[in-house]
């Protein structure tokens, strides 16, 4: 598949690097993937937007799901994994999932990560939302993410692994065939690197995280800003399911107009029983499912709206006061730590709570060994979208699927180089033209994208409200091409700059998606098509940037003023879900 001829305005490389393999990310999928490469002998670089240790995977609360306790078989974490993606997991994704997903986690053990232990030995299990075992293993309480990282970063360091911190890729760089051939990237501040650079590399592996900064509020951390996915559709590859954006259901409410990261109230607390409740005290789950406040994610958020509708209220609460001090203070002492810096005692109150953008359940579409449909580029983690999570990802599934599919990442790449079927290892990339015909926007601009997906494309969406999207995210990038066209003027490139067109760029695509999908499944819910309709429905939306017309190097007026490349999109039967690709 070619490219779109889209790329980030940014100055022209100043330095380089080369290397086999560049991963892009350091999470777990990111970080493991980097530890398996190096490995099998391959010469690995890890690029990261902030340090090492400061990605997505550090902020994961309740834990790894994998069929580890007794009585439970990867069969069972199978069946709760395809029912809570409602219809539209890949059941062979699955699969590969649960079944070498216990392994995986034995081996993260053995890379130095420690899980808590139960009093009897062994691991300590418990159970989330959807699942109807307790297979969860955690660390530190509620601190998983951060053991998981902090194994990861030790071991990447031990081993010597060059990395990259404090840099935002920018671009995929390929060679005349369109095979992936390294990325741009900007490195901030001061350091062995500066400015805009590029690592040359014949296999590129995007592990970037989500993209949850593309609305107001949001439990991701502020790099979270769909980097991974934008860069994919300017490269030219498809991107599936990204309508599917999971709202955790309780998230610590800090008030209506609070915006960026808010704090998260892990769903393993209610795995060890505490219970939802309105200002009543009412426990408006029960009933409402037969799992009660453990339905999966996307029941239990519309169960939360659904009652702030119905009351007036800007937020529930939940209620784990018999929990005790002592239990509050050696299971969840993050969690304590942060509702008490907000001024709230979980151990003497109810904590309020309201949904947030948590998890993006699509993005880059893969095969099963992690392959894009662009030769040489890969995807893994939250960025990919390799269809486990179907409409609605499975609660700590998603730490899993990083280490499963950056495992199977790694061991295609090897096999490739082995076979000597990865082009030269430096290949040559094509240059590409000087102006580009798509403007950057001006930072600011981040705020209002925010505000218009929070508004329109939200836990509750209608055909009203994404339409008022998409013609308000239009008018963003109209603006901005306008006076592009005008007198040939863009935004300062910057990562701010940088950082808001690509969040535009996510948002018009899940807009899309949106728009297209006429029913409700999972986390995606129309007010106006209030069912599941797995007639029409049953079947992923699949979206690529159609490039236009070939623009000059310097583009006339006329060729800014026209419309931009249009999203292209496609639906596909789940069963037609991509299997093994040969690029």
């Amino acid at each position: 598949m070619s490219g779109t001829g889209i790329r980030l305005h940014a100055p022209a490389p100043g330095w380089s690097l080369d290397a086999d393999v560049v991963v892009v990310g350091s999470g777990v999928a990111g970080l493991t993937a980097a530890l398996r490469c190096a490995a099998a002998g391959l010469e690995t670089v890890v690029v990261t937007k902030a340090r090492l240790d400061d990605g997505s995977t550090r902020w994961a609360q309740g834990g790894i799901a994998a069929a580890l306790g007794e009585g439970d078989t990867p069969e069972q974490h199978l069946d709760d994994t395809l029912v809570a993606g409602a219809g539209l997991c890949d059941e062979e994704a699955v699969r590969t999932l649960v079944t070498e997903g216990p392994d995986a986690v034995r081996r993260l053990i053995e890379t130095g990560a420690r899980f808590d232990a139960a009093a009897e030995g062994g691991l300590a299990l418990t159970r989330e939302g959807g699942h109807h075992r307790r297979r969860i293993a955690h660390a530190g309480g509620d601190a998983t993410g951060a053991e998981i990282s902090r194994a990861l970063v030790d071991a990447v360091r031990e081993r010597g692994i060059p990395t990259v911190e404090n840099a935002l890729v920018l671009d995929l760089l390929t060679d005349a065939q369109g095979h992936a051939a390294g990325v741009t990237l900007h490195v901030m501040g001061e350091g062995q690197h500066d400015g805009v650079g590029a690592v040359r590399a014949p296999a590129v592996v995007l592990a970037t995280g989500g993209m949850g900064q593309v609305f107001s509020a949001t439990t991701n951390p502020s790099v979270s800003t769909g980097d991974g996915v934008a860069l994919a559709l300017r490269a030219g590859a498809e991107v599936s399911d990204l309508e599917f954006v999971q709202f955790h259901p309780t998230v610590l409410f800090l008030g209506a107009d609070a915006e960026g990261q808010q704090p998260l109230v892990s769903e393993a607390v209610r795995g060890e029983g505490a219970h939802l409740v309105d200002a009543d005290g009412v426990r408006f789950m029960v009933g409402a499912h037969e799992l009660a406040e453990l339905a999966p994610r996307d029941i239990v958020a519309k169960g939360i709206t659904r009652r702030m509708q119905e009351q007036g209220a800007e937020h529930m609460y939940l209620d784990a006061r018999h929990f005790g001090a002592d239990m509050w203070a050696a299971r969840f002492p993050t969690i304590l730590a942060a509702c008490r810096a907000h001024g709230i005692d979980p151990v003497t109150e109810p904590i309020p709570v309201a949904p947030a953008a948590h998890y993006a359940s699509g993005g880059v579409r893969t095969d099963l060994h992690g392959r894009t449909t662009v030769a040489g580029l890969y995807a893994c983690g939250e960025v990919a979208c390799t269809g486990v999570h179907g409409a609605n990802r499975l609660a700590s599934n998603s730490l899993l699927e990083g280490l499963v599919y950056a495992e199977r990442i790694a061991a295609d790449i090897a096999a490739r180089q082995a076979a000597d079927t990865l082009h030269a290892r430096v290949p040559a990339p094509v240059t590409t033209p000087e102006q580009p015909a798509h403007p950057l926007l001006p930072p600011e601009a981040r705020f209002t994208i925010q505000r218009v997906m929070t508004e329109g494309a939200g836990v509750l969406r209608s055909a009203a409200s994404l339409a008022e999207a998409a013609e308000r995210l239009a008018g963003i990038h109209a603006a901005a091409a306008g006076a592009l066209a005008e007198d040939g003027k863009t935004a300062e490139p910057g990562v701010d700059a940088w950082e808001t067109t690509n969040l535009l760029c996510v948002a018009r695509v899940l807009v899309a998606a949106a728009q297209r999908r006429e029913e409700t499944r999972g986390c995606h819910w129309r007010e106006d098509y209030g069912t599941r309709d797995d007639a029409a429905w049953g079947r992923h939306i699949v979206v690529r940037i159609d490039p236009g017309p070939p623009v000059a190097h310097h583009p006339s007026r006329e060729a800014l003023r026209a419309a931009p490349p249009e999203l292209a999109t496609r639906t596909t039967d789940n069963a037609s879900f991509p299997s093994t690709q040969e690029q």
